[in-house]
């Protein structure tokens, strides 16, 4: 009883944590462009896990790491945190935090139709439902509140948010087929990736532009250490302790609701009505999408 007690615990901290992600997002931006921002969240993410690869006994696990296993680290870290950073952090410059935040959730459908090029898996007519009622949520919290008139959102940027998507979903189908140790993997993509942003901002010559104060600096290391840093290690340890992983999985469901909370009181967004009915229609269609999956 007590280790699902802790499991929750762990859980719900995560969410917490999660669902002020969002906001933080829009203030770091309002203070950072997204190259340097993302360099300085790579950097602290990396750090936190080297320091939890430390405490848990597990730093000897890197110098294991076969030539192999480093590219495909490479690859990872190319796809996350880079490149699917640099297209979401886009998106969030370009609309509302609660409009970017719930489109880039239909990942889950999205895998769904990744894994038939990339795992020769089938799909099944219920996936198409799925897709179809995640995509009316979609259309629905585009409408920002006007829907049936949509066209408030910026086409570009609800074009980003839902295409980081695919990212995400690809780099969830070849993580998972990575058998190594989460924290490792998880350190390695965020060394390369940190490496790879080095890379671009020495191209582009960003750092010589824009303002560096502290509040956005501050910004960045916080979304570095509860975007996928000590977050990430709550939510390892809450489903190690579950009884179950199903209902432990579920609260993650909670988080972007929770922030729209956060969004309206720390950011004074108008939380329009649409946006909550659209994150309704998305987790439907990935409930649906599951229901259908644990039937097989």
């Amino acid at each position: 009883m007590e280790k699902i007690r802790q499991s929750y615990i762990y859980a719900l901290l995560a969410v917490l944590f999660w669902s002020t992600i969002p906001t933080a997002f829009k203030i770091c931006l309002s203070e950072l462009e997204i190259i340097p921002m993302l360099t300085i969240a790579a950097l602290t993410s990396a750090t936190v896990l080297f320091i939890i690869l430390v405490s848990t006994g597990k730093i000897h696990l890197l110098a294991e790491s076969t030539g192999r296993e480093l590219l495909n680290s490479a690859l990872l870290g190319l796809i996350n945190p880079f490149v699917y950073y640099l297209i979401l952090l886009r998106a969030y410059q370009l609309l509302p935090a609660q409009v970017a935040q719930p489109l880039n959730m239909i990942w889950p459908i999205i895998l769904v139709f990744l894994s038939v090029p990339l795992l020769g898996q089938k799909i099944k007519p219920g996936s198409f439902v799925a897709l179809f009622i995640s995509f009316a949520g979609v259309y629905i919290i585009s409408s920002q509140g006007n829907l049936f008139h949509p066209g408030r959102s910026d086409l570009k940027g609800v074009l980003l948010a839902t295409g980081s998507s695919i990212f995400w979903a690809l780099y969830f189908i070849l993580n998972v087929r990575d058998k190594r140790d989460e924290a490792v993997k998880l350190f390695l993509n965020f060394i390369f990736g940190f490496i790879f942003l080095i890379i671009l901002l020495i191209i582009i010559k960003e750092p010589h532009s824009g303002n560096y104060g502290f509040r956005g600096i501050l910004s960045a290391v916080y979304i570095g250490l509860f975007e996928m840093g000590i977050t990430f290690f709550f939510w390892l340890k809450a489903l190690q302790t579950a009884e179950t992983t199903d209902k432990v999985s579920n609260l993650v469901y909670l988080a972007p609701f929770l922030s729209l909370v956060f969004v309206h009181f720390i950011l004074n967004e108008p939380v329009y009505y649409t946006t909550p009915v659209g994150l309704l229609f998305i987790i439907t269609g990935i409930w649906y999408q599951n229901r259908k999956l644990s039937r097989l």
